[in-house]
């Protein structure tokens, strides 16, 4: 139960006001329901007695208790109806009045709903927000050591695990607790000795299901861990069914998706005989506990010592039978919610992730004239091993400098350094003198544009994705940006120009077209560093081509951090730096470079060969 007010001080106070008026309202609701059941004792006292039945005299405010003063003078008004209107009409008036009640307390019930559905609705929403936004501004360095058909498990089924289990659960949570607590204090003031027995027994029955709540998260955890595990299954197929295909692995992923498939489905049916077992367990206790009550409240009435009475019983029971079905409510309601719990601790598992790339606290202001770079003795590692170790690189302002080498040698990684993907472990990079880490993060991407070796694209138009990043860009600049990247011809050529959806990451274009795309974003954006990770690598010649030339059109001006294993490509850069093992061997022209008769001479003659 603590773990489930914790989710609710975190969620509830921006809906306070909507929370207030539903409380209100179950109060009011329940009160309704305490007056409406009293209403049928006079009725059954007519219909039973007849003309046999107590005489009543209006008894005076002051005089003995306000509740024995209460409940004489409501016997006295309906005694003098049926002495002065009859039997017939009584029992009418009654009956009316046991309607509007009955309707007063079913429109309170609904407007506690009512008041109810936006907070329900609002935290599901929220916590969908929350994650969403946390896992934008998660570094790149979360999501390596994540799956992804996990991660998407956790927005999707986790979030909706949480609203179909503690959202669906809150009108019990917020109602019931306020009929059982009126209900009981109007038993503990018709008698606190019959009441007092009461709470002996409920304890018990609530120490039983609460055993097994606790072992239904714990295994509902388990469930959502495994339908994380079948999601991550159904990414790595989709986004791998070319390779499956090719090689023929139907079988294999069939088997390994079944595997998991029926480890998901023992674990839930497990969950699911477990959470049914609450309204069976319940109503049998609960008519356990209206037989002891009952056999109690009947022997103290046998044996005539004046406790209790018998109508005055039949109402304490009436009364005692409503808070039957809000408390087995509330056991299924916490059956729910530990199972909820499950999902809100994966769900939290990216909520409180932290983010080691922050804004400093005093941030320095973004060189505006001299934006050379400058990588001093930086060393990093993902794991163990350094992937780049006391690397020193000078990159004047409005240069090209290539990273070449083998993969794996920490071209990428040096380069992923600079946006602050990852921040360094040893050393520092500067633009123009300043440290990264005393920048914004903003404001030190703003200055970055990137094309990548896969070009990034969204499943939305030409435009949208030229611009995407560029607030307030122009169509006439968007077609200059296009034109420059040797993109506006085959734009044009679509249906519908540069309003034409792209697809799936692209998948309506081909992979040369792709990156001119994403060199035209880049373009548009005119960022005064330029990150180039091996951009042209995947093309044909044709495309490679095109692509060279919008890239060098790009470049003019700016300085540029190119990534290539294709040699030719960056023949023409400032300085070619060879990195082998997360040192920077070898650096200067290519001409330089040849004339040392090396590492690079070596990937020369191999690429020629």
């Amino acid at each position: 139960m603590n773990d489930f007010l914790q989710v609710l001080k975190r969620f509830v106070p921006p809906y306070k006001k909507y929370l207030a008026l539903n409380i209100l309202f179950n109060i009011i609701s329940a009160f309704l329901t305490l007056f409406s059941f009293a209403l049928i004792m006079p009725i059954l006292e007519m219909l039973f007695m007849g003309d046999k039945g107590t005489v009543y005299e209006f008894m005076e405010w002051d005089q003995g208790s306000f509740k024995d003063a209460l409940i004489n003078n409501f016997y006295y008004g309906a005694y003098y109806m049926k002495l002065h209107f009859g039997p017939s009409v009584t029992l009418m008036l009654l009956a009316v009045a046991l309607v509007v009640m009955t309707g007063l307390k079913t429109g309170t019930a609904f407007l506690s709903s009512y008041f109810l559905i936006p907070i329900r609705a609002g935290i599901v929403r929220d916590i969908r927000n929350f994650v969403y936004d946390k896992m934008l501004r998660l570094p790149i360095g979360f999501f390596t050591s994540e799956r992804k058909g996990d991660v998407m498990a956790r927005m999707s089924g986790d979030v909706a695990e949480i609203e179909n289990s503690i959202m669906a659960s809150l009108d019990m949570m917020f109602k019931n607790p306020i009929m059982i607590l009126v209900c009981l204090v109007m038993m503990i003031s018709i008698s606190w000795q019959l009441t007092l027995f009461v709470f002996i027994l409920l304890p018990i029955a609530g120490l039983i299901m609460g055993r097994v709540g606790k072992r239904l998260k714990r295994t509902s955890l388990e469930a959502q861990q495994q339908w994380g595990a079948l999601m991550a299954t159904i990414e790595e197929t989709l986004g791998g069914l070319r390779i499956v295909k090719a090689f023929n692995a139907e079988k294999k992923m069939s088997q390994r998706f079944h595997s998991e498939n029926q480890l998901f489905f023992s674990t839930s049916t497990r969950i699911n005989r477990r959470q049914s077992l609450a309204h069976p367990m319940s109503e049998f206790l609960g008519t356990l506990t209206i037989a002891i009550v009952l056999w109690f409240g009947g022997t103290l009435i046998l044996s005539g010592n004046n406790i209790i009475d018998a109508p005055t019983f039949i109402y304490y029971m009436v009364i005692f039978y409503s808070i039957i079905n809000p408390a087995k409510d509330l056991s299924k309601a916490a059956y729910a919610i530990q199972k909820g719990l499950a999902s809100m601790q994966r769900v939290d598992k990216i909520l409180s992730a932290e983010n080691p790339i922050k804004d400093p606290e005093t941030p320095e202001p973004v060189p505006t004239e001299d934006r050379s770079i400058e990588y001093r003795n930086v060393r990093f590692r993902y794991g163990t091993e350094w992937v780049i170790d006391d690397v020193s690189l000078s990159i004047p302002f409005g240069k090209t400098v290539a990273l070449v080498g083998q993969s794996g040698s920490g071209k990428s990684t040096l380069a992923d350094l600079l946006p602050r993907f990852y921040d360094v472990e040893e050393g520092s990079i500067t633009i123009g003198g300043v440290d990264l880490r005393h920048m914004r993060v903003k404001e030190l991407r703003a200055l970055m544009g990137n094309v990548n070796q896969e070009a990034i694209l969204f499943n939305d138009s030409f435009y949208n994705n030229i611009t995407f990043g560029v607030e307030s860009a122009t169509m006439e600049q968007v077609i200059e940006a296009a034109k420059i990247a040797n993109a506006h011809d085959f734009i044009m050529a679509t249906e519908e120009g540069y309003n034409t959806n792209i697809g799936d990451r692209g998948c309506r274009l081909s992979g040369g077209q792709r990156q001119r795309l994403s060199i035209a974003r880049a373009i548009l954006k005119n960022p005064p560093l330029l990150i180039l990770d091996e951009a042209t690598s995947a093309l044909d010649t044709e495309s490679e081509r095109l692509v060279q030339e919008a890239l060098d059109r790009l470049m003019k001006n700016r300085t540029t951090l190119v990534i290539a294993h294709r040699l030719s490509t960056i023949r023409n850069a400032d300085m070619i730096c060879v990195m082998h093992e997360g040192k920077i061997v070898e650096r200067g022209t290519h001409e330089e470079l040849i004339a040392l008769n090396r590492y690079y001479k070596r990937l020369v003659d191999m690429q020629k060969f």
